[in-house]
């Protein structure tokens, strides 16, 4: 009998394995599982030398993957610089950059976090952030990352003033005298970022340590970035060599609009040649079809809805796309697409289908991130085309950035397709959950829970349900974690159950999410991560 270096008795354990579905232990060899049964049957596998986790009763799941998450950035820009996403109003806000910058001398003063759904082009300017830094260039990144803002300062290091024509696919807002305001929209903020002081590779290795620092106390062992380049490429690698990942790392490689098809195709395939270790890989190519609605940017097949109207056109041209991931396809990269308005999600499979008939059926799960608006007769279409769709389940609920800005702009019979999850499971589409971090909490019991109620937290208030109609399951929430992610990252061999064989990446709770009450499920802790059978974190109260 093979003796095992770690075993975990005495617990509540939801293999997503279909063949041992709840066990009480579980044993553990080299990083893999070798042994589930009782706590007296895995006891035998153990030798003085084999560590003992006793869960107490508790609930272990297989570890948690998200796989659709900005870990570099977000880890960067919460790690390092101010943290305004508990701001609700222009004085929070200014009293949060104020608070930083006093405690912050470098040449910048930059934040991160705010939300569009309260703070717009309206209300955000420039002088509001002079108010709060008058005496250094200002940058402060939005939560969605498709809007941020520049104080006057910043303004002048940059170069951006009246006259400044707008880059492709961004735009910079001006005031009625023709002035920029400093709000930047889209790929402005890529040309604002390009003429700022370069972060340096250690700046952002440290907020790749504080971003999966964050993942294990959340219960993630797995993750998949969602728009990489190459200094990306180059501090992932880095760790990843000198051993000091405590994730499974995954990642997709932005396409870029004015790229040829094979300018594109022979630069990914390069990323992809060169970054394929176990524990770090690049195999999807991202493409961001739309921006947001918050800034006008999704795109619809009809115009919009509320007095202003309009619409925006999608940021690759519909041949350009099918062309794109019909290459993309038959060079066996998955594909992971950004949609939030209706004709984007229409556009993807569009290009998909074009894919499919020009090379054929394959296991790809490429990637339908977001889908927050939908035509009803595009739902078929994700099951017949094995697009999978990756949702982040906490924008489903009445909030500012739905109530007050989404539904008045696509109007009453189209939010009625808002978020529409259960339709899409109930189509047979695959899906998975995500959290887009950092954009919003990367905590996976909090997305869970609104998942299933489709309603801001209890504690916040009592709220109408959001399209009740279109709730979650606990168990399908938990799957959308586990076995769906795997899946979804191309990791599902190794990782997504407690099978034998495959990886013990797992996690300890602190309750049973499938018999809690629901509304509880957002203050779930978890007590103990393992990533390969080496805990990557351990709560201060867990003894066992």
């Amino acid at each position: 009998m093979a003796q095992a270096d770690l075993i975990v008795i005495n617990g509540d354990i939801l293999t997503m394995d279909a063949m041992f579905p709840r066990v009480e232990a579980l044993a553990v060899a080299q990083g893999r599982v070798i042994a589930l049964g009782t706590s007296a049957d895995i006891r035998s596998f153990a030798s003085r030398a084999t560590k003992v986790i006793d869960a107490g009763g508790r609930m272990v799941l297989p570890g948690f993957q998200d796989t659709h998450i900005h870990l570099q950035d977000s880890g960067h820009g919460y790690g390092l610089n101010a943290n305004l996403e508990a701001a609700r109003s222009i004085a929070e806000l200014a009293k949060e950059l104020k608070d930083f910058a006093a405690r912050h001398r470098g040449n910048w003063v930059n934040g991160v976090g705010w939300y569009t759904g309260i703070f717009t082009d309206h209300n955000l300017t420039r002088q509001v952030l002079d108010e709060a830094v008058p005496d250094r260039p200002c940058y402060i990144l939005a939560s969605d990352g498709h809007n941020a803002c520049l104080n006057s300062a910043a303004c002048r290091a940059v170069g951006l003033e009246r006259g400044t024509p707008d880059p492709f696919n961004g735009h910079f807002v001006l005031d009625e005298a023709g002035d920029p305001t400093g709000m930047l929209h889209e790929d402005a903020i890529d040309w604002a970022l390009k003429r700022m002081p370069p972060v340096t590779d250690a700046e952002y290795a440290e907020g790749v340590r504080f971003a999966q620092a964050l993942c294990n106390r959340n219960g993630f062992t797995g993750v998949l970035d969602a728009s990489v380049g190459r200094r990306h490429a180059r501090v992932y690698q880095g760790l990843a060599d000198a051993g000091k990942l405590t994730v499974r790392l995954c990642a997709t490689a932005k396409v870029k609009p004015e790229e040829t098809t094979r300018e594109a195709l022979e630069r990914i395939e390069a990323l992809r040649r060169e970054h394929r270790s176990a524990a770090f890989n690049i195999h999807s190519a991202k493409f961001f079809l739309d921006g947001v609605l918050e800034n006008r940017t999704g795109a619809m097949i009809d115009p919009y809805s509320d007095a202003i109207g309009g619409n925006a056109p999608l940021m690759f041209e519909a041949r350009h796309i099918k062309e794109l991931f019909t290459a993309f396809d038959a060079a066996r990269f998955q594909i992971h697409v950004h949609v939030i308005g209706d004709l984007a999600v229409r556009a993807a499979l569009d290009g998909l289908e074009a894919a499919r008939n020009a090379n054929g059926r394959w296991p790809s799960l490429h990637q339908l991130a977001h889908v927050q608006c939908i035509d009803p007769a595009d739902i078929p279409r994700f099951r017949d085309l094995g697009a999978m769709a990756n949702v982040q389940a906490l924008w489903a609920r009445h909030e500012p950035s739905v109530t007050d800005v989404a539904l008045p702009m696509v109007g009453a019979e189209r939010g009625k397709w808002m978020y529409a999850f259960r339709s899409l499971i109930d189509a047979g589409a695959p899906f998975c959950l995500s959290s887009d971090w950092g954009v919003s909490t990367l905590n996976p019991f909090q997305i869970m829970e609104t998942a299933i109620t489709r309603q801001p937290p209890r504690k916040q208030g009592d709220h109408p349900v959001f399209l009740p109609e279109q709730r979650m399951t606990r168990a399908e929430c938990i799957m959308g974690y586990t076995l769906n992610a795997a899946a979804a990252a191309w990791r599902g061999d190794d990782t997504g159950s407690l099978a034998y064989g495959k990886y013990a990446d797992f996690i300890i709770l602190d309750r049973d999410i499938l018999t809690c009450d629901v509304y509880d499920i957002g203050d779930t802790h978890v007590v103990l991560t393992v990533l390969g059978g080496q805990e990557v974190h351990r709560d201060s109260g867990f003894s066992g």
